[in-house]
């Protein structure tokens, strides 16, 4: 399944977190854990106009196992996440803990 444009994820920051966004750049992110790649692809960082408390996000998307669907998520920069990488590895924790791992 091929990626996600910049405008698509641009929506769904809209649809997550209320504020418009502006693109700024792609990063390729590769996470690893236990020496083995736990996520690798494309993470687009966004400015935010109108958020509260952040003035950046971090988003991407991925197929979901099993189906035709896809995942987005739209991180903010704040707190422990102040990277397109920081923002992956707490997406990969949260989705670990979704699953029950």
């Amino acid at each position: 399944m091929p990626e996600v444009d910049s405008e698509e994820l641009r929506k769904a920051i809209r649809h997550l977190h209320g504020c418009d966004a502006v693109f700024v750049q792609r990063v390729h992110v590769e996470e690893t854990f236990n020496g083995k790649v736990a996520w690798e692809g494309a993470v687009s960082v966004f400015d935010l106009r109108g958020h509260p408390t952040a003035t950046r996000a971090y988003a991407w998307s991925h197929a979901v196992d099993g189906s035709m669907n896809r995942r987005f998520h739209a991180v903010l920069h704040q707190g422990k996440v102040d990277s397109p990488l920081n923002a992956v590895r707490v997406a990969v924790v949260q989705e670990m803990r979704e699953r029950g791992r």
